[in-house]
């Protein structure tokens, strides 16, 4: 079958077979390795992108279902190459030790981000709740979302 949705940010097309998930379409289909394969039962969050802008587990989405909508990956975040405030803020407070998990972190954040620009640290860990991360302990990720919020906060 043949979708068409936006891809970050962009028109796509594709041809695929109607049983493929989200994620084997952006990885294997389209090259796109950032939104990462972990446990494929939507339980780890490593495989998250934004949906129409909400944060989904795109092993558990499957393809067809995005004809006609917006998906982002964490290659959308920096289209330019330039790194967005919140993927700055994830470097300079630590946040990435492996990278497993980073990918799926910023798109969570994102979305909490998008709709509450502000966040209580409560907040914070209620949004990132769904990301298993095995490296920073989550205090480092928490802080740099914090500081991505308040930068922009200051920018407004």
């Amino acid at each position: 079958m043949t979708i068409t949705f936006t891809l970050n940010g962009k028109p796509e097309q594709c041809d695929i077979p109607p049983d493929l998930t989200l994620l084997d379409l952006l990885r294997d289909v389209l090259g796109l390795t950032g939104t990462k394969r972990g446990c494929e039962a939507g339980e780890c969050g490593a495989c998250t992108v934004l949906l129409d802008g909400l944060a989904v587990n795109s092993c558990l989405v499957l393809a067809p279902q995005v004809a006609g909508r917006d998906v982002l990956t964490v290659e959308g975040l920096a289209p330019a190459g330039k790194l967005s405030s919140l993927q700055q803020a994830f470097i300079d407070h630590g946040a990435v030790q492996c990278g497993f998990c980073t990918p799926g972190m910023l798109m969570s954040a994102t979305d909490l981000l998008a709709h509450a620009p502000e966040p209580s640290p409560h907040e914070i860990r209620a949004a990132i709740a769904g990301n298993l991360c095995r490296c920073t302990g989550y205090q480092q990720i928490v802080e740099a979302i914090e500081d991505a919020a308040r930068k922009r906060a200051l920018s407004r």
